[in-house]
């Protein structure tokens, strides 16, 4: 089986630093990955594909060079190009969105304190849920895996709570689990709120990301038995190793 394209109009490639055949790679692999083009099945030809997306045969063939070194596909002389098998899965920073799956701790990821101070000045914080506490401290950390960082977060935590956080919780757990482990701190209500964005220039150093690479920014937020804000949280989370877990029942 051949598997033809149903798209008429040439791709409108953007202005970036990417080479327009490494964007036709990616368009190429996300067909493989999403099972439009089955393993096992031909895909069009080169003339077809360049005829398709409105560039060179010679673009072309170097999009399926990147693949054919992936070893995505297979070209066989005379016969064409066929599908060999589906990317490797590479999400692997699975991120809970209930209760249980926030405080779950991640045993192989490690977390690298790049500030810890008093906050500045007292502020109200986005969609701030109950009441400010007098003092925030603010606390940035990295989270690394695989040798990869794949989370940037920002922290402002009840400053009267930040004593009673050691150092070695801080550098292994997660945020609310932070929280909800300190003494005499029962959590009220707590909240996440996940939007999908790019990466800017900071996000891409921090991160080791292109710009304007796809990130996921997670917004949590947490009260205490008094209705204090006790933790507010903002996390960037690298979009090609995240997946979130999201229990329906």
């Amino acid at each position: 089986m051949i598997v033809r394209s149903v798209s008429s109009k040439p791709l409108d490639f953007k202005r970036t630093g990417i080479s327009r055949y490494h964007q036709l790679a990616t368009l190429f692999r996300r067909r493989i990955e999403a099972g439009q083009w089955q393993v096992g099945a031909q895909i069009p030809t080169v003339d077809e594909l360049a005829g398709e997306c409105g560039v060179a045969r010679a673009t072309i063939r170097q999009a399926l060079d990147l693949l054919e070194d992936e070893q995505l596909i297979e070209r066989y002389r005379a016969r064409g190009t066929f599908v060999r098998r589906r990317p490797a899965e590479n999400l692997w920073c699975e991120v809970g969105t209930d209760w249980s799956g926030l405080l779950r701790p991640n045993y192989d990821a490690t977390i690298e304190i790049l500030h810890d101070e008093p906050d500045v000045a007292l502020h109200a914080f986005e969609e701030q849920i109950g009441k400010l506490a007098p003092a925030y401290r603010h606390v940035r950390r990295r989270h690394w895996r695989h040798g990869q960082p794949f989370l940037l977060a920002d922290l402002h935590i009840d400053e009267r709570l930040r004593n009673r956080i050691t150092q070695r919780d801080l550098e292994s757990k997660t945020a609310l689990r932070l929280i909800s482990e300190v003494e005499d701190v029962e959590i009220l209500d707590a909240r996440q709120t996940l939007t999908i964005g790019t990466a800017d220039i900071e996000t891409s150093q921090a991160l080791g990301i292109s710009l304007d690479s796809p990130v996921a920014f997670v917004h949590r937020q947490a009260l205490d038995q008094d209705g204090m804000l006790v933790l507010d949280a903002k996390g960037i989370y690298r979009g090609d190793v995240v997946k979130f877990d999201v229990k329906l029942r």
